[in-house]
């Protein structure tokens, strides 16, 4: 290397100390007696020492079944404590967590274990049959199913074990790491959508980690100080590391846990516990919102409301801020990019509809739509707040630019260190951007992402089933719900009673992916190539719902 220094030292240090894990641990010797992990519905709480005590059992019982470097613990949980007890100690066997959907189908899970080849699966007692069958149908099979957080008392399955049976009588004491971390190891491995059943898998590797919580503590600024509360699931980007537990235990502050959104358990929280910082989608602060104009909880202590998923509307955000909390935040960003432009309190209400201008470590730009190809990072659209084009982001700190066996999306989404997102947006001469759709196919459940071809394979597999395509219709609560167009094979009858209940018992469908609104028909729109063209579905589908012609479930 051509440098003026000797630089041997600095990246010896830097590379392989530079982790989040020393950071948890330096807040386990600063912050020792703090409450690190909360639990309101079980009244419990793990200090920082505790916490890290939970964490050094779990990665001793790792290494007591053979668990070694870069192998894959899968865990199906809920926000619950052993959540972050997996995310810490999972890093100390050398482990990766990959942190999968609980609301996954049977099949849907099944696939994502043949995929990952995951040599431990731990699981939320609440989906207990949902892994006894993924068990049942996955080709590869784990070396050893848990079950955990385990509050509704459910019995063990045959063959599985509860957590606490797998962790007692582990040491809880410190003890030197068998393998020597860097900064380029991936540790957790979070999942997209896919154009299939199969999600996208996403490695998230240490500096990630560490330049995440950064990013975060430097936009928030959260502090040791800070407990957080968060609405959304730890298995996504965002609420796992915005306040979640990668930026939280990095932080030094406290993570309360959620299980299952409830708009006045969020409140009595809040208030009791003096939660600092709340994040959700716009659709459960729209809830927590109208709760409080009629119960008025203490929320005195709550200093920051981090939106994710979807834009505010202005009108929305004065409500907010008059009723919860002046100090509103909205993010955008991807899971491949976790948040990558943020409005600030300083921004809003007056840019609220938008998703904010870069962040200070992130680029964006707004790029030309072609058909059959893509822009490159140079042929930006005018700063005109009109013209449309495609988002791109550069995010050097937070992206490994990598999906794991994902050659091929790899190549339509990552070039020259920009990430292609499918967003269509515009920017104004502020560069503030305003997403305006999706290039693609995909639709937006809840937050939960997913594309058409996903539940076309579920409805076609129905035996009176000719054809189907999917798209999305307006929901308020949702954002978007799925309507499903169905040509019955000749001769059948079918009704949306029939349709439905097949998807309820589908292994391949989700709750979130079931359709909520069905139109039989005898043609489905299609280009000369037999595509189906779900851009032209899209409207017809929307002429339908305002008709009333779309049957709904």
């Amino acid at each position: 290397m051509d440098r003026t220094y000797n630089d041997t030292m600095f990246r010896d240090t830097f590379e392989h100390e530079y982790t989040w894990l020393n950071g948890f641990l330096r807040n386990v010797q600063r912050y020792g007696t703090r409450p690190a992990v909360i639990d309101p519905e079980t009244h419990s709480q793990w200090t920082y020492r505790e916490l890290n005590a939970q964490a050094n059992a779990f990665a001793r019982a790792l290494l007591d079944c053979g668990i070694k470097k870069n192998d894959v613990v899968m865990i199906a949980l809920r926000n619950c404590p052993v959540f972050a007890f997996a995310y810490a100690g999972a890093r100390k066997a050398g482990a990766i967590l990959l942190a999968a959907n609980c609301g996954l189908a049977p099949g849907e899970m099944a696939r994502l274990i043949d995929h990952n080849r995951p040599r431990i699966v731990i699981y939320s007692a609440n989906i207990r049959s949902t892994a006894q069958e993924a068990q049942t149908l996955c080709s590869f099979k784990p070396q050893l199913f848990i079950l955990a957080d385990n509050i509704e008392n459910e019995s063990i399955p045959a063959g599985h074990c509860s957590y606490e049976e797998f962790t007692d009588g582990k040491p809880a004491d410190e003890f030197p790491l068998n393998f020597r971390p860097h900064i380029y190891d991936e540790v957790i491995r979070l999942c997209t959508s896919g154009t299939t059943s199969l999600p996208k898998c996403v490695p998230v590797n240490d500096i990630n980690e560490v330049l995440t919580a950064h990013d975060v503590i430097m936009h928030c600024a959260l502090t040791s100080r800070d407990i957080t509360l968060n609405m959304t699931p730890w298995f996504h980007r965002g609420g796992c590391h915005a306040a979640g537990p990668g930026a939280v235990f990095y932080a030094g502050g406290a993570a309360a846990v959620m299980r299952n959104f409830r708009p006045n358990h969020a409140l009595e929280w809040i208030s009791s516990y003096s939660v600092t910082f709340l994040i959700g989608a716009p659709a459960s602060i729209s809830m927590i919102s109208k709760m409080q104009k009629k119960r008025r909880f203490d929320l005195s202590k709550l200093r920051g409301i981090i939106a994710m998923g979807a834009p505010l509307a202005k009108d929305d955000c004065i409500e907010y801020m008059q009723t919860l909390t002046p100090n509103i935040f909205n993010g955008y960003g991807t899971t491949e990019t976790f948040w990558n432009s943020l409005l600030t309190p300083a921004d809003l209400p007056e840019n609220a509809g938008s998703a904010g201008v870069s962040s200070l470590d992130d680029e964006i730009r707004v790029v030309q739509l072609y058909d059959g190809k893509r822009a490159e990072p140079e042929e930006t659209v005018p700063c005109d707040g009109t013209t449309e084009g495609e988002v791109i982001i550069k995010s050097p700190a937070k992206s490994t630019y990598a999906y794991f066996n994902g050659e091929t999306s790899e190549a339509e989404k990552f070039y020259k260190g920009w990430m292609y997102t499918g967003d269509t947006a515009t920017w104004n001469k502020d560069r503030f951007v305003t997403i305006k759709g999706r290039k693609d196919d995909m639709i937006i459940v809840s937050g939960e992402n997913m594309y058409p071809a996903q539940i076309e394979e579920a409805l076609n597999s129905h035996p009176k089933v000719k054809d189907s395509a999917v798209t999305s219709v307006p929901d308020k609560i949702r954002g978007q719900a799925v309507a499903a167009y169905i040509i019955p094979e000749e001769n059948e009858t079918l009704t949306v009673q029939e349709i439905a209940s097949f998807c309820a018992d589908s292994p391949l469908l989700s709750q979130y992916k079931r359709p909520r609104f069905f139109r039989f028909v005898t043609e489905i729109p299609m280009t000369a190539t037999g595509k189906k063209k779900h851009s032209v579905l899209k409207q017809m589908a929307l002429d339908d719902f305002r008709s009333g012609t779309l049957q709904k479930r």
